[in-house]
Formats: structure tokens, C-alpha cells, sequence
């Protein structure tokens, strides 16, 4: 990805049906402008996601990984955002191994009415993933 003209970064989102979902919808209904280069995958919960899987998307060219984690929301019980974070640090190692920039991956709690956060996360870790790559 040599391309220093590039003015987005490709970003891979891991949303919750239940939790974070409604708020991405909510931000295209509501007309708010995030990158078109961020592609989301649904999961139940986000302590479900593997960081294989994380790992694979850097392969297949992803800049980032964003987490939308549930909080305190989560259907499927309150640790959810404990073990996300557990996920997050177990990948960071795995990322540290393959050389590639823990802060290429990024977890917050992202509301199912939190259209403007989920937004505003989506700019600043774009703005920071481009500046890591052509700093």
C-alpha cells in the first residue's frame, strides 16, 4: 500500500448485531460522513471475536481493526467488555510478533444510539492509521 496519495485507510469494523449495528445504521441515515473505506462484519457479541481473525484482516490488506464492543449493554453478559479487552491484548502481542503496529487495532464501546461516537472513532483512527503509514 505505497501509495502516499491515498486519503483513507481501509478499516475492518467487528459490530454487534444488537449493540453497535443500530448506531452504524443510524449513521447513514442520519447523513454523517465517516470513510467510505470502513467495511463492517456483524458478530453477537463482541467477545466472540477471534484474534485469528483480526490477524487475517491484516493479511488480506486492512490498515485497521476497530472493535465496537457492547459495554455494559451486552445481551450476553456483563464481562463482555472485559474479555474483548483480553482479546485486544492477546492480539497485541500477536501483532508485536509480526511487526505490525499494536495501534493499528482499536476497541470501544460503541451504543446502540451512538451514531456521532461511532463516527468520530472511525476519523481519528483513520487520521492516525494514515499518519503511521506515510509519517
Amino acid at each position: 500500500m505505497g501509495d502516499s496519495g491515498k486519503k483513507n485507510a481501509r478499516i475492518l469494523v467487528f459490530s454487534t448485531e444488537k449493540i453497535s449495528d443500530p448506531a452504524i445504521d443510524m449513521a447513514g441515515l442520519l447523513k454523517l460522513h465517516y470513510p467510505p473505506t470502513v467495511f463492517t462484519i456483524q458478530v453477537p457479541c463482541s467477545s466472540g471475536v477471534k484474534p485469528k481473525w483480526i490477524m487475517l484482516a491484516f493479511e488480506k490488506g486492512f490498515d485497521g481493526v476497530f472493535i465496537a464492543a457492547d459495554g455494559s449493554d451486552c445481551p450476553y453478559g456483563e464481562s463482555c467488555t472485559e474479555k474483548t479487552g483480553q482479546i485486544v491484548t492477546r492480539t497485541h502481542e500477536m501483532m508485536k510478533v509480526k511487526s505490525i503496529e499494536p495501534a493499528r487495532l482499536r476497541m470501544a464501546a460503541i451504543c446502540s444510539v451512538c451514531s456521532e461516537a461511532f463516527v468520530k472513532q472511525m476519523k481519528t483512527f483513520n487520521e492516525k492509521l494514515l499518519k503511521m503509514q506515510y509519517a
